[in-house]
């Protein structure tokens, strides 16, 4: 069989144009916020859907003191899926990270850090204040329930949530938004162990969409995780 190896080449070219066009697309589309919290400045990436906006979405990331902040690509696939469905969605470094002002506080300032975003972006876009939903990742989980009872959400958004791994474990999810949360775990998550949130959530008779062959990070199931909000939200 011959093959041109120049039509070939061009091929080559044309797909890999287009994955870096993707690409330069999805890293433009971020926009970089500062906004003013409690202890100071709070730095923010937004991204906005191509749809209409219908809601708003907040989203925190993993531990800083294991490298998490605004950027883990567990946090933006979210973003990204949840942008699809309508959600202007916003990702702040809590305090102590990046260029937000302050330290970490194990969970405890950093609901403050929430609640500051939530209302000024609830105030900037007053007709989507009623369709807010929280979200966080392993950290950013455990401080979205500590949050949930501190301020009006419409949805909950648990993914890989270190509920039982602090000092203090996660306060249980407010009766009025059981039947709006969405739980979803690793089944192989080596860092937060699913029989720990399977026990949390039995409690409070909350179910969990576990993903098949993930770990804490979703390595190699990022897509089955943007499919399990897009599907069961």
């Amino acid at each position: 069989m011959f093959v041109d190896n120049a039509i070939f080449n061009k091929q080559i070219q044309t797909k890999q144009k287009a994955v870096f066009d993707y690409r330069n697309k999805l890293m433009s589309s971020w926009e970089n916020l500062n906004i003013q919290g409690d202890i100071g400045n709070l730095s923010c990436l937004l991204l906005r859907p191509d749809i209409e906006a219908t809601g708003i979405a907040v989203l925190l990331h993993p531990n800083p003191l294991h490298g998490g902040s605004n950027r883990n690509k567990v946090v933006q696939t979210a973003a990204k899926a949840l942008s699809n469905m309508g959600f202007l969605c916003v990702l702040p470094n809590l305090r102590g990270v990046g260029d937000s002002d302050g330290e970490h506080d194990y969970g405890n300032g950093e609901t403050s850090d929430v609640i500051s975003v939530i209302n000024y972006f609830r105030i900037l876009y007053p007709s989507l204040a009623d369709n807010l939903l929280l979200g966080g990742f392993s950290f950013g989980g455990y401080v979205s329930c500590r949050t949930a009872h501190l301020i009006d959400i419409q949805h909950l958004l648990l993914i890989g949530a270190a509920v039982s791994k602090y000092e203090e474990t996660a306060p249980l999810i407010p009766d009025n938004l059981k039947h709006k949360t969405l739980f979803i775990h690793g089944a192989d998550d080596e860092v937060v162990q699913l029989k720990q949130v399977l026990d949390w959530c039995g409690i409070q008779d909350l179910s969990v969409v576990v993903v098949p062959n993930a770990t804490h990070f979703f390595h190699g199931k990022l897509y089955a995780l943007a499919d399990a909000i897009k599907r069961f939200l």
